[in-house]
């Protein structure tokens, strides 16, 4: 069984920082791309950043030059630091992985509150 489980998240003032962490396990993830979405009150889902098991980053436009994600193959693990956090930052952060070969294999956490506020 697939799970992905997060934490980090939490509280912060605009310009701080955050670090949130992702576990995955139940299956090899060599052919996931990992990522994280978010989702603020009243919006709509949103892509934050994935990662490929290269390496290669793929950042929303809002969070470029901020976030920064990385990964650890051998611990299946995916980390998403976030620096110089604004208010419109918060969300509820959901961890994903899908599959690039079958994208019908795409797995959620269940998510993790970032509010940031003064």
């Amino acid at each position: 069984q697939v799970q992905l489980v997060e934490s980090g998240g939490g509280s912060v003032q605009p310009g701080g920082s955050l670090r949130l962490s992702c576990a995955a396990s139940g299956t090899s993830f060599r052919l996931y791309v990992l990522g994280w979405y978010r989702q603020a009150p009243g919006e709509q889902h949103e892509l934050v950043a994935t990662i490929t098991s290269g390496g290669s980053p793929n950042y929303a436009d809002a969070v470029k030059g901020r976030f920064t994600i990385s990964r650890d193959n051998a611990k299946n693990t995916v980390d998403l630091q976030m620096n110089s956090l604004k208010p419109e930052d918060t969300a509820v952060y959901f961890c994903n992985a899908r599959n690039i070969v079958a994208s019908t294999f795409t797995f959620w956490g269940q998510g993790t509150q970032v509010t940031v506020s003064s």
